[in-house]
């Protein structure tokens, strides 16, 4: 099981921004690596990559609103033997510049890591044209893409360095608003391998981002009406660890996905994948209900949108009738 943080559930654990995790990691990495280059479209600031311009201004590309034309410049950086990570909001890269990451990217199988941030409902009051919520179905479709979601901005820090020595093309995916620290310095993390946050034996809740910290919470309180939940980080979305999940679905007999996304296309239908070709449970998927987003606090857009704890628990309850009917 992984490391976790002893204050989970309680009102002073720690909370940052996944981007801070974003911007802290490339700065220790412009250190390690002096190919290491940052590019942005007119976003330094809010994909916290300012303070890596500052210290390494010869190695920092500042594009302008020109998001197809910083992931050319990317690739072709990557073809000569650079690092370049590409940020930018997710709703532009990869929203806007898919045929740049498609074809001068993946297909050219170019060292190219692409941040995509101000994901999610929790973007909040900027409204459904910046909350990118369809990211990791764009996504996880390219051919020799890596696709990670982190849980918090420590594990984007440990995301950045993992993807740096990661010889190919990453995407990972960033909030921007301040989320609960889950995991510790000494959590273990590895791309494609997922973590058991929790051990539990009726149901498996498998999921990604922050959102899943609200699993744990939904675990936490079932745990006192006797039911047992366990909690599997699924952070890499592509490669997939079948073997962790196969394991969790044998375990349990029935899953519930989560995530901050549209649950078509996303983590749970990744998880929905492997189980349906290997080991068919009863399974309850949530996340965004095929719609757009709406401007507000994010905390009231997540309970509207049906991912906080209370439904979570509705989720984990029906599928353990639907499991208690195999």
């Amino acid at each position: 099981m992984a490391t976790l943080n002893s204050k989970i559930g309680k009102k002073d654990i720690e909370q940052a921004p996944t981007r801070n995790g974003y911007g802290e990691g490339l700065l220790e990495l412009g250190e390690q690596e002096p190919g290491a280059v940052v590019l942005t479209a007119d976003l330094a600031e809010s994909t916290r990559v300012d303070g890596f311009a500052k210290k390494y201004p010869d190695r920092f590309v500042e594009c302008g609103v020109a998001e197809q034309n910083m992931m050319g410049i990317a690739a072709g950086l990557a073809l000569y033997g650079k690092i370049p990570f590409v940020s930018s909001y997710a709703t532009f890269s990869p929203g806007r510049n898919w045929d740049q990451l498609r074809v001068s990217v993946c297909y050219s199988k170019a060292n190219v890591k692409i941040a995509g941030c101000h994901t999610g409902v929790s973007v909040g009051p900027d409204g459904a044209t910046h909350q990118a919520l369809e990211d990791v179905a764009i996504t996880r479709v390219l051919p020799n893409l890596v696709v990670e979601v982190p849980c918090d901005a420590l594990e984007a820090k440990k995301t950045v360095l993992a993807a740096a020595k990661y010889e190919g093309p990453v995407y990972f995916r960033l909030g921007r608003e301040k989320t609960p620290i889950i995991t510790t310095l000494e959590s273990f993390f590895a791309i494609g391998k997922a973590e058991i946050f929790k051990q539990g034996t009726d149901v498996a809740i498998i999921g990604s981002g922050p959102v899943l910290y609200n699993g744990l919470l939904a675990a936490m309180e079932l745990k006192k009406e006797g039911i047992s939940v366990m909690v599997v980080n699924n952070h890499t979305i592509k490669p997939i660890d079948s073997k962790t999940i196969i394991s969790a679905a044998k375990k349990c007999g029935a899953v519930v996905t989560l995530e901050e996304h549209q649950t078509m296309g996303g983590c749970g239908s990744a998880v929905c994948e492997v189980l349906a070709q290997n080991y068919p449970v009863p399974v309850e998927m949530v996340g965004m209900p095929n719609t757009f987003g709406e401007s507000g606090q994010p905390e009231e857009l997540i309970e509207k949108y049906g991912m906080g704890v209370e439904s979570i628990k509705e989720a984990i309850k029906k599928v353990l009738v639907r499991k208690s009917k195999v």
